[in-house]
């Protein structure tokens, strides 16, 4: 089982477990702090993660910045992309396109579904939705990865 997600199962089993996951997890990039992601689920090729609307992430219009919810799409593509692609590959961003759908007013949710990646391509197109409280899809983002061999150990 892919050590992301045995970490994951580990810890969610204790009270904050997926909060203390998340948190360890964006210790490891620490600009993900910013927007305090919170994964609500993590399996092979899925993640929902939580993110709340705070006014550390407000724009002029008191709406949630456009960048940190492009963070939050990061945040869900890399630990969906690290919890998926199997052990002889390694992966890394090359490029975003997001689309900003409607303001955002609420608390937000990123989801990730990779289970059409085909991880032996060169490139993976990872699709984010974000969605409002009510359902509502406010961004989109189309990240693509390059995804390599993984150099051998000597």
């Amino acid at each position: 089982m892919n050590r992301v997600i045995s970490l994951y199962n580990k810890t969610k089993k204790y009270p904050f477990g997926k909060r203390i996951f998340s948190y360890m997890v964006s210790r490891q990039a620490p600009y993900f702090l910013s927007v305090k992601p919170q994964i609500e689920e993590l399996r092979p090729n899925f993640i929902k993660v939580n993110m709340r609307k705070r006014r550390a992430l407000h724009n002029h219009l008191k709406t949630v910045h456009a960048i940190a919810m492009c963070n939050l799409c990061e945040y869900a593509m890399g630990i969906c992309a690290e919890a998926s692609i199997p052990a002889h590959r390694r992966w890394i961003p090359m490029g975003m396109e997001v689309a900003y759908l409607k303001k955002a007013t609420t608390n937000l949710q990123a989801t990730c579904d990779l289970s059409t990646a085909n991880w032996e391509d060169s490139e993976v197109p990872c699709f984010v939705s974000v969605k409002d409280t009510k359902g509502v899809e406010v961004m989109t983002a189309t990240i693509t990865l390059k995804v390599t061999p993984k150099p051998s150990k000597k």
